[in-house]
């Protein structure tokens, strides 16, 4: 029985709440288990000097941890950002690049922030499914006031977490399980089932093709329980 009497293919319940700040463009509260994480995004005109006289814009993101979002607390990360913190900030970047057409939104540049208020395994990935939220919240908002013609994305995306604890596949790592699995595995997958990036490592013991074919299918299910979540709050992407 795992931790939270979950079954080994089921996800941690899953609560979306849009609109969750006043200021935002975009935001959202996430909360997959007891992982809270904050995401927003705003805009700003202008982008990165490479892509200026290009008529395409950027979208980056950037990701931290309140000092009591974990049992112990955590040094705020202010004069320079962490390895751990640049590769997830990289990844969320990534991930939604991934199914933005940056040319869809003129030079302007598009902040994803996602903040963890609370850390209970999976905050990466839930940081990736609520941002993606707060990401079409905000085109809705540049649609809606006329400043573009119609939402510059081309599927959904989301993420999730697989891995193998006590020789047994998972799905949806909690800490407790996170921090005592074999092998680990992150999967951004968009909602028509492509992949964007998988990460995977092996703690001890190297996993076997099989194995990983079994995380593949169990992380895909949970992909398709994400976008269905993400679906019910925001809709169709048009």
């Amino acid at each position: 029985m795992r931790p939270d009497g979950r079954r080994w293919n089921e996800i941690r319940k899953v609560t979306l709440t849009g609109n969750y700040l006043h200021y935002a463009r975009g935001s959202v509260l996430i909360e997959m288990g007891n992982t809270k994480v904050i995401c927003t995004a705003s805009l700003e005109e202008g982008v990165p000097q490479f892509l200026k006289n290009t008529g395409q814009g950027w979208l980056t993101a950037e990701y931290s941890m309140l000092p009591m979002s974990t049992p112990t607390r955590n040094v705020r990360e202010r004069a320079r950002v962490g390895g751990r913190t640049q590769e997830i900030q990289r990844l969320i970047g990534r991930s939604l690049r991934a199914v933005t057409e940056l040319a869809g939104f003129g030079e302007r540049t598009v902040y994803i922030d996602c903040d963890v208020i609370q850390a209970d395994g999976g905050t990466r990935t839930a940081a990736i499914t609520g941002g993606f939220v707060a990401l079409v919240e905000a085109f809705q908002s540049l649609r809606d006031e006329g400043i573009i013609e119609k939402i510059p994305l081309k599927d959904y995306v989301s993420a999730v977490s697989a891995g193998v604890v006590n020789g047994k596949i998972i799905l949806d790592l909690e800490y407790e399980e996170d921090s005592q699995a074999d092998v680990d595995m992150n999967f951004v997958v968009t909602g028509g089932g492509n992949f964007v990036e998988v990460q995977g490592t092996a703690e001890q013991t190297p996993f076997t093709r099989e194995q990983f074919d079994r995380l593949v299918d169990v992380a895909l299910k949970g992909i398709c329980e994400l976008t269905e979540k993400q679906r019910e709050i925001i809709g169709a992407l048009h």
